[in-house]
C-alpha cells in the first residue's frame, strides 16, 4: 500500500465540476490574457542562471528594510548576529512565497474545474502551468542558494484554508486573484526593487510577468458580477471576506518565526515592526493593487470604504485596476531582458 509522506496536510473541500459545452469564445479580454499567456511560458530551469553564487549572509535586501532596523533590538546584534539575521529574513520572506504558490496552484486548479466559462477554463489552465514553475523555482532558490525553508506562516495558512474550502467559485477569484495574488505581485515588486542579488532578482521579475496576468484575470472575470442579482447581505459577506483576508495578510508580515529562531524578544520585535513608520508604509504600499480592483468590481462602498480607511490603504483607490495594460504587454523576452 502507498505511504502517505509525513509532511502532506489533507484539507476536505467540496465544490462543483463544471463540464460547459459552449464552446463560443465570449470575453476577447480572457481570450487576449489565453494568448499572452501561451507566448509568455518560460523554463525555470534554463532561463535563470542557477550557476550564480549566492553569499545567504550577504546584504541581498538593504539592512533597512528588515522589520526591526534602527530598533534598540538591532543595535544590540553584533555583526555576525546580523549577518545571520540577513539569512533568516530573507529565507522567511522568501519560504512565504513559497508556501502562496502552491496555495495558488491549488486554487487555480479548483477555478479550472468549477467555473461555468470556457475562457476562463483555457486561461486558468495555463495559470496551473504558471503556479508550478513558481512553486519550482522558489523551491530551488531556498534549497540550493539559502538551505533554508521556514513552515507556512499561520495567518497565510488561515487564508489559503479559507480560499480552498469555500465551494462558490467568486469566492475562489476574490480570495485568490484578487488579494492574495494582488498582494504578492506589490511584495515582488518591493523585492525586484530593492534586491542587490542577481539571481533572485531576475527570479522576481520572471514571476511578476505571470502573476500581473493572474491579477488581471480576477479582475477580468469579476468586473461585472457582482453587479448583477447579489443581494445587500451576500455582497456584505464578500466585503467582511476582503477586510478580514486584509486583516490576515498584514499581520503575516510582522516575521515571528524570524525572532524566535534568533532567540530575540519575539513580542517585542513584533510590536516594534507593526509600529515603526517605515514598516507601516511597506504593509500599507502592499494594498496598491487591491484597492483599486476591489473598487472596480464595485465592492468599495461606505461599509468596506471605511476599514480600508482604518488599515490606511484608501489612498491606492484613484490607482489603476489590473486589467488596464495588461493585455497590452510586449513578449517576455522583451519586457524582462
Amino acid at each position: 500500500m502507498l505511504q502517505m509522506p509525513s509532511d502532506v496536510e489533507t484539507l476536505r473541500t467540496t465544490f462543483a465540476t463544471t463540464f460547459t459545452w459552449d464552446y463560443t469564445h465570449r470575453d476577447p479580454a480572457l481570450r487576449r490574457l489565453y494568448g499572452n499567456a501561451k507566448r509568455d511560458q518560460w523554463d525555470g530551469a534554463t532561463t535563470l542562471d542557477w550557476a550564480c553564487n549566492v553569499e545567504p549572509e550577504a546584504e541581498n535586501l538593504p539592512d533597512s528594510q528588515i522589520a526591526i532596523y534602527g530598533s534598540p533590538m538591532w543595535e544590540r546584534l553584533t555583526t555576525s548576529e546580523r549577518a545571520r539575521l540577513r539569512h533568516e529574513s530573507m529565507a522567511w520572506i522568501l519560504s512565504q512565497f513559497l508556501h502562496g504558490e502552491q496555495g495558488a496552484l491549488l486554487a487555480t486548479s479548483q477555478l479550472v474545474d468549477v467555473i461555468p466559462v470556457m475562457d476562463a477554463k483555457l486561461y486558468a489552465a495555463t495559470q496551473v502551468m504558471d503556479e508550478a514553475r513558481h512553486v519550482e523555482v522558489y523551491d530551488r532558490y531556498l534549497r540550493s542558494k539559502l538551505e533554508k525553508v521556514y513552515p507556512i506562516n499561520p495567518h497565510l495558512k488561515t487564508l489559503l484554508d479559507q480560499i480552498l474550502s469555500d465551494a462558490r467559485w467568486d469566492m475562489k477569484y476574490l480570495g485568490m486573484q484578487i488579494l492574495v495574488e494582488g498582494l504578492a505581485l506589490a511584495a515582488f515588486g518591493f523585492i525586484r526593487a530593492y534586491a542587490n542579488e542577481p539571481l533572485i532578482r531576475d527570479l522576481t521579475a520572471h514571476v511578476m510577468r505571470d502573476e500581473a496576468r493572474h491579477v488581471a484575470f480576477g479582475v477580468i472575470s469579476l468586473r461585472d458580477f457582482y453587479r448583477k442579482e447579489f443581494t445587500a447581505a451576500e455582497i456584505r459577506e464578500r466585503q467582511e471576506f476582503i477586510y478580514e483576508a486584509c486583516v490576515l495578510m498584514r499581520d503575516r508580515f510582522l516575521a515571528r518565526d524570524v525572532w524566535e529562531r534568533m532567540g530575540m524578544p519575539a513580542d517585542e520585535c513584533c510590536r516594534y515592526a507593526l509600529e515603526a513608520p517605515s514598516m507601516l508604509e511597506f504593509r500599507r504600499m502592499l494594498f496598491a493593487n487591491i484597492v483599486p480592483n476591489v473598487k472596480k468590481l464595485g465592492l468599495l462602498d461606505g461599509w468596506l470604504r471605511g476599514r480600508f480607511a482604518d488599515l490606511g490603504i484608501l489612498q491606492y483607490e484613484a490607482l489603476e485596476a489590473s486589467d488596464v495594460g495588461v493585455l497590452a504587454t510586449e513578449p517576455l523576452s522583451a519586457a524582462t531582458h
